[in-house]
């Protein structure tokens, strides 16, 4: 079993496929070479070094190349750049960039983890002073040092509103500066679905960040001690430091001139061993493509889970173990201003994308623990499950507490390919202040549930401008008179049974409520009694979210 394993690149995958392997071969050599000066470190921390959560360097250092060495015996070869990779002789040619020698190496198995790149397009004015991206330690030094040496005045433009824009908003914030978000799309939160990122975006708003969707960089150029970013639409924003937060490109080149066969996302593409398509070489990462759990369709996922899971994966391969990488689900969460966004699986936008259109989704708003204990906060939250069997396809969540516990307990249940009916009997934690006897989950299952057994037809709220049905809002009166559905009727679900005659037989019902609690009651009582009734989900809570796209 002795091998000489050669890894290209660390941090997560590298690094975790290296540990493992030793772990699984005393007597094989084991060489990780990154053209970094570091090996492994938290990338993930790094929004919160430059907001200065955290303030000392050296913790994001996750393993030094001394610890490889002494607790692992690993050889790490830092600031070694890989140029080329002949996968039929199995050598790599290396250049040394502290002495620029150059020089081969004979592998038995080569692990190509090389990451991504963040995306910096040639745009005029791109390399000009203050203009950064987020994605290793110097990076987040030379922000660092910037925000240190000026104190500016003309604050921060963010390009991109995804989860790192999020994260350096809310760390530049706490840093003092006033921020811009930057968004080519038409929402924040792009890999969310719109009415999900819409209360986020509202919460931004009222921290005073700026934001303007729909438009995209031109170029930048330099006002005296100012940028300024140009936009597609003709805006001029002033900016003491700009951050490029757009995504991130797999680190494909080498892999490309080797001849191994990309996807379209120009990653490597992989088998469930981690294979590429050449003999001896497997590749993990943000530079792969894997299988989406949900859809089958290969993704790109850049995500510090997935690439740990995966160099074990490797490791195993290459020592012969049977052990496969399943896919990827997209579980992840994000921290905004006391606000937290989570997600699993599919977004709606993502299975239509994909073409799968059998599917119904449920909104509801609970609190995150018992209403009657201090301190409850709503969660809102969307669930997707397909219409045929109730599996589970996907949800997102906002809220400040609990969101995440949520989101995790989901994504375990959709990984072992549940449905709603086991959400609605899931036996989780309750004490007042941790959730209640029927915790969100709970409830996001028995709603779901309940649709498909017939007892709770739903209407859809992006139909409410097109609808001949009739609306009625069963809240009480002085509830209807602060705020209502143009166009809806009141019948307050304690007057419903008495009132009951007022309402049409030969008509669609649509019954609306705050949060859907109510309009459920509404529902099954007006069905019961011959009427064509069905629930808008999530009652005005989610309305409004819609209302405002």
């Amino acid at each position: 079993m002795s091998k000489k394993i050669i890894i290209v690149g660390g941090v997560a995958g590298g690094a975790s496929c290296a540990a493992r392997a030793r772990r699984l071969c005393e007597s094989c050599r084991i060489v990780i070479i990154d053209r970094g000066p570091y090996v492994s470190f938290a990338n993930c921390g790094l929004p919160y070094y430059v907001g200065d959560v955290i303030s000392n360097e050296a913790q994001l250092l996750v393993a030094s190349p001394q610890l490889f060495q002494e607790r692992f015996n690993i050889e790490v070869r830092t600031l070694s750049e890989v140029l080329s990779l002949d996968t039929r002789r199995r050598t790599i040619e290396v250049k040394n960039l502290r002495s620029d020698e150059v020089y081969r190496e004979d592998y038995d198995a080569l692990v190509l983890s090389p990451g991504a790149a963040p995306i910096r397009p040639p745009l005029p004015g791109i390399d000009l002073p203050g203009i950064f991206s987020l994605r290793t330690i110097p990076d987040s030094r030379r922000i660092r040092e910037w925000l240190e040496r000026r104190q500016s005045k003309h604050g921060a433009v963010i390009a991109g509103a995804g989860f790192i824009g999020m994260e350096m908003a809310e760390n530049l914030s706490r840093r003092g500066l006033s921020i811009t978000l930057l968004e080519k799309a038409e929402q924040i939160l792009p890999s969310m679905d719109p009415e999900m990122a819409k209360p986020v975006e509202e919460h931004l708003r009222a921290q005073g960040v700026e934001i303007v969707l729909g438009d995209a960089l031109r170029g930048f150029e330099r006002r005296g001690d100012a940028l300024r970013v140009l936009t597609e639409s003709g805006r001029r924003l002033p900016a003491g430091l700009v951050i490029l937060a757009m995504g991130v490109r797999p680190e494909s080149t080498l892999a490309r001139q080797a001849g191994l066969a990309l996807g379209n996302q120009g990653a490597i593409r992989v088998d469930e061993q981690m294979r590429t398509s050449a003999p001896h070489v497997w590749a993990v990462g943000d530079a792969v493509e894997v299988r989406h759990v949900v859809s089958g369709t290969p993704r790109v996922f850049p995500l510090a889970g997935p690439a740990n899971r995966q160099g074990r994966v490797a490791a195993d391969s290459i020592l012969e173990r049977p052990s496969t990488f399943r896919g990827a689900q997209s579980t992840a969460v994000c921290g905004i201003f006391k606000l937290v966004v989570a997600q699993t699986g599919a977004s709606e936008k993502g299975l239509l994308a994909d073409g799968m259109n059998e599917f119904a989704c449920v909104y509801l708003h609970p609190g995150h623990h018992v209403s009657y204990f201090p301190g409850a906060r709503p969660i809102h939250l969307k669930l997707l499950f397909s219409r045929g069997d109730g599996k589970l396809l996907g949800a997102q969540a906002v809220g400040e507490k609990g969101v995440e516990r949520r989101i995790d307990t989901i994504a375990m249940a959709l990984q072992m390919n549940a449905t709603v009916y086991d959400l609605e009997e899931a036996e989780l934690c309750y004490a007042p202040q941790f959730g209640a006897a029927k915790d969100p989950v709970n409830m996001a299952g028995m709603i779901a549930a309940n649709h498909l057994r017939g007892d709770l037809p739903l209407a859809d709220w992006r139909q409410l401008s097109q609808t001949g049905a009739l609306l009625v809002d069963v809240r009480e009166p002085q509830e209807y008179e602060k705020e209502h559905v143009p166009g809806a009727v009141n019948v307050p679900l304690s007057q419903l049974r008495h009132r009951m005659h007022e309402l049409p037989k030969d008509r669609e019902i649509w019954v609306i409520c705050m949060v859907g609690q109510r309009a459920y009651y509404a529902v099954r009582a007006l069905r019961q009694n011959g009427y064509d009734a069905k629930n808008l989900s999530g009652g005005l809570q989610t309305y409004r979210y819609f209302q405002s796209l």
